[in-house]
């Protein structure tokens, strides 16, 4: 149909447009139910959690008491359990294939299963189990005189893995405890070790982009950055607070996010170091993980404080906070490889499954309802900056005792400005530097 664009012709073009952005926002609010499916059959916390390359229906969950469990997301079941290690499961993936995977634990073993398990009447046995090696000198028991005594100082000085990773190409995994270990797929020592320091690493991550690439998180607060075909480690970043998880950005392939103590999440480019790109602040307790989507745009992170919160790489605030009643301290969160779902588990035993838009109507649309849709985005992209809009679709609903830390922690952040406002009145001309809210958590970078 032959249309004329004049806006002579159209004079209250934007006033009908403004009201159907309105009710669109609302009804926005209105349909925005995320929670999807509770998966419930642990006996203990979940601590960690792997996709599955290959297959979008298929997660693998490791728990407290030792016990790994397939999920089939499709039925919202479990097609596979075993008892993977004695002690927590402190790390889990999935080999890049995905005929295997690897599993880490407080036993100080890591373990090779076969993905598609055991035939009928077998049992279920690992394809590979390495042992922890060796770590301290033998100037720690200097009285060894019999076989029990060694026994037991072995045990000791095994060293325990508190997070694995696996390669993006090739069959090798990662490591990490008192260093960060290499390891081909076929040998049981490793093929190359990299550690800065005495203390022990809490996470280790492959650059999906650049394989070569690693990055590790260290109780001493550093993140460290590993290249495979060098002897030593990269750089290290020193921040005032210690970094529990980090995560790779999958489309760039110089960033990266790490999870804080101190409550907020850091993005920074691995080229430029001595400040982060951007801080993330939302959060009221300590951030535990966090996983960005496929697309490189998102990412989704788990706290202390209850709640999971998604986040824009680009923004220092959240876009959505998804809490329930129920849920507990949220240990582990993993975003879809369809970017469309975001799994979290938690103390309370249960993994969560919830949509990435809450209000996505899912399955199969109609024409009409896809422009319609499509319609209602851009009218909310183009009148987003309206108050009255703004207002509606930045709403949140939050649960009392995270409401009533933000407001605490919003009055105390208050104070040590004006505090510091005062200091820098009274003295001396250029005796108070003025610090960015980005310089402000980092101590130093070391090469």
């Amino acid at each position: 149909v032959p249309r004329n664009y004049d806006p002579c012709l159209h004079p209250f073009e934007v006033p009908r447009e403004y009201s159907r952005a309105l009710n669109a926002v609302k009804l926005e609010r209105v349909f925005a139910k995320p929670f999807l499916a509770s998966l419930d059959g642990h006996r203990d916390g979940v601590n960690c959690m792997a996709k599955h390359p290959q297959s979008l229906s298929s997660l693998l969950s490791g728990a407290c008491d030792g016990e790994v469990k397939i999920w089939n997301l499709t039925k919202r079941e479990c097609v596979r359990t075993l008892q993977a290690h004695e002690g927590f499961v402190r790390g889990m993936c999935v080999r890049f294939c995905g005929t295997s995977f690897f599993t880490t634990g407080d036993d100080k073993t890591i373990k090779q299963w076969d993905m598609n398990g055991p035939g009928y009447g077998e049992e279920e046995e690992p394809l590979n189990t390495i042992l922890g090696k060796f770590s301290c000198s033998l100037k720690l028991f200097p009285v060894l005189n019999n076989l029990e005594n060694m026994e037991k100082a072995g045990s000791k000085c095994k060293s325990v893995y508190t997070g694995i990773d696996h390669h993006w190409k090739e069959g090798t995994f990662a490591t990490c405890g008192q260093q960060v270990d290499i390891w081909d797929e076929q040998r049981t020592s490793p093929i190359r070790s990299f550690s800065w320091g005495v203390d022990s690493i809490i996470s280790v991550r492959f650059n999906p982009v650049e394989p070569e690439l690693l990055a590790s998180c260290v109780s001493n607060r550093s993140i460290v950055l590993y290249d495979m075909r060098q002897a030593t480690p990269l750089k290290k970043v020193i921040m005032k607070m210690r970094s529990n998880a980090l995560c790779w950005n999958p489309m760039e392939a110089f960033m990266f996010t790490c999870a804080n103590e101190d409550y907020n999440l850091y993005t920074f480019d691995m080229r430029r170091l001595d400040s982060p790109v951007m801080v993330h602040m939302d959060h009221v307790s300590a951030v535990l993980d966090l996983d960005y989507s496929p697309t490189g745009k998102e990412f989704v992170s788990a706290s202390f404080d209850k709640s999971i919160r998604i986040f824009p790489a680009d923004s220092g605030h959240s876009r959505e906070v998804y809490h329930t009643k129920r849920m507990q301290h949220v240990i582990c969160v993993k975003w879809s490889s369809d970017s469309k779902y975001i799994l979290s588990g938690d103390d309370e035993m249960n993994i969560r499954l919830w949509k990435a838009n809450a209000s996505e109507k899912l399955g199969v649309l109609a024409p009409r309802e896809k422009a319609a849709l499509n319609y209602n985005q851009k009218l909310k992209e183009k009148f987003q900056h309206h108050p009255k809009i703004q207002r509606i679709a930045r709403h949140r609903h939050l649960p009392k005792t995270i409401f009533s830390q933000i407001k605490e922690l919003r009055i105390m952040r208050n104070a040590q400005r004006r505090k510091l406002m005062n200091v820098r009145k009274h003295s001396k001309s250029g005796s108070v530097p003025v610090m960015t809210e980005r310089k402000k958590h980092m101590v130093a970078v070391v090469e």
